[in-house]
């Protein structure tokens, strides 16, 4: 059953971008959706929506964007609790530090495996 919700909730978040990218023909590109999915993620996370999700569907809301930003917020809220106001900025880099590091690795690796045909 969890994979289920997390394909129903993963599924719906790509769709919504889907969707904004077919609907709004080239007016918001995919970088402005990029951005946007990131934000919605800490807005919603802030107010203390994103966290039911994640528990309800797992992967299906931790691997979208919205979950980068939700990892985001919650590392600033942790680190602005621990070390005041830089902290906020320390926790959401700290907590994202994994995720980043990691996606640079593979594309680097990925980078030198794979050439482009030119």
């Amino acid at each position: 059953m969890l994979l289920f919700k997390a394909f129903l909730v993963g599924g719906t978040i790509c769709l919504i971008g889907q969707l904004l990218m077919d609907l709004t023909s080239h007016k918001v590109t995919p970088g402005h959706i990029l951005v946007g999915f990131v934000t919605t993620g800490v807005i919603i996370s802030a107010l203390g929506f994103y966290q039911p999700l994640v528990e309800f569907a797992g992967a299906g809301a931790t691997v979208p964007l919205t979950g980068f930003g939700h990892l985001m917020a919650q590392g600033a809220i942790e680190g602005a609790k621990n070390f005041g106001f830089l902290g906020v900025f320390k926790g959401a880099l700290s907590a994202a530090a994994g995720g980043i590091t990691a996606a640079v690795v593979f594309g680097y690796l990925a980078a030198l495996v794979f050439r482009p045909k030119g």
